[in-house]
């Protein structure tokens, strides 16, 4: 494949044979993904389309790129049986199917996206994939709760699930892999939503970081790392006086129960009272963030707000914040320090377990901590 973003998420790109399931909701940017990667593709595909007419397709992808190659059939179908006419008709090198909920065969009753008709459509696909080698990907709507639509064993049947997430009103497109059968699950691709197409954002800490935040308070900086990539992510929080008898606890792009776990270590082992406080946190740019070493940029940012003093800039930190109030090791210390240090940043705060095994001599200066009173009293004295 020729998008490296898309690459690194499939664990290095198609395998032949191999049945991919592209999930998100919808107006996320599915097709266009799909249909711009196929674009610069230099094999013969067979894009499906049980929603569109070949008319919008190629106003879709005249938008994105240019005119539709020769190399790229495209057929407006929604019957499984005339589709594999076609499939044996053209002989394609990659076919893509927009959407399975759509397809139907007519050896079950049932109308097309119920249960029985995506579990049977997805199987005739997986097996003609594993008998011809020919990779198959396959886009799929999400439900309400936020998981793919349809039976949990089309989940199970094909070989890598990969979902497009991201608010439609952020710019930012975050392609998550959440099965992966040739690769590994932890990876993450990263793009802007522009206005002809999505585009790959190689380096995303100096997107999601904002430089006019000097002098706020409840905004601090921490070294995450998503797959093998390290990126500074902003932290921003407000804590006012709760107008109700109950304070709010609420958490955009990161969980709210870690968030609760959090404020009561702060509450407990450092004495700050936040129980008639409301506290709202919020990753900027829209990102969804997993990884522990948030836990201290999250407490730094919380406490920048409460007591209304902003946190000097130039100063970022990673370390993941244990009940006894004591920061834990991070895994890949080197690289977190290397991006801070890269993107221009003086100090950086890391867990004093973590100066083990530091050979290197970096421009920046480490402040290594045991326990969240110390790293608090390092960046408010």
């Amino acid at each position: 494949m020729c998008d490296a973003e898309l690459n690194r998420v499939l664990g290095g790109g198609l395998v032949q044979g191999s049945i991919v399931l592209l999930g998100g909701e919808p107006g996320i940017g599915k097709s266009t993904l799909t249909l711009q990667t196929i674009l610069r593709i230099d094999r013969r595909v067979l894009y499906i389309s049980g929603e569109e007419s070949p008319h919008q397709i190629k106003m879709r992808a005249e938008r994105i790129s240019r005119d539709i190659p020769d190399n790229i059939m495209i057929l407006s179908e929604t019957s499984l049986e005339r589709i594999f006419e076609h499939v044996r008709e053209v002989k394609p090198e990659l076919i893509v199917v927009d959407s399975i909920q759509t397809i139907a065969t007519e050896e079950v009753g049932s109308s097309p996206g119920s249960v029985a008709q995506v579990r049977e459509c997805a199987a005739a696909l997986l097996r003609f994939a594993k008998t011809s080698g020919v990779p198959v990907i396959l886009i799929g709507h999400i439900n309400k709760e936020g998981s793919i639509a349809g039976p949990k064993i089309l989940e199970h049947i094909v070989d890598t699930v990969i979902q497009f997430e991201g608010d439609q009103h952020y710019m930012y497109r975050i392609l998550r892999s959440i099965k992966n059968r040739f690769g590994s699950t932890s990876e993450l691709g990263i793009y802007e939503m522009e206005q002809n197409g999505l585009r790959q954002v190689s380096n995303p800490s100096e997107l999601l970081l904002t430089n006019d935040h000097d002098g706020l308070s409840g905004v601090a900086i921490s070294s995450a790392i998503e797959g093998v990539r390290p990126f500074l992510v902003e932290t921003q929080a407000l804590v006012s006086s709760a107008a109700y008898g109950t304070p709010q606890r609420s958490a955009t792009g990161f969980e709210q129960r870690r968030l609760n776990m959090l404020l009561a270590v702060l509450e407990k082992r450092v004495g700050f009272k936040l129980m008639q406080k409301d506290v709202f946190l919020n990753i900027a740019g829209g990102l969804r963030v997993t990884d522990m070493a948030m836990d201290l940029s999250v407490i730094a940012a919380v406490l920048s707000s409460n007591v209304d003093t902003p946190i000097e800039s130039g100063w970022c930190m990673c370390g993941e914040v244990g009940l006894s109030g004591e920061v834990r090791p991070v895994s890949r210390i080197e690289q977190r320090i290397a991006e801070a240090e890269k993107l221009g940043f003086h100090h950086i705060i890391i867990p004093k377990y973590n100066l083990q095994g530091l050979t290197h001599n970096y421009n920046i200066e480490l402040h290594p901590v045991r326990k969240v009173e110390e790293a608090l009293r390092v960046l408010f004295g």
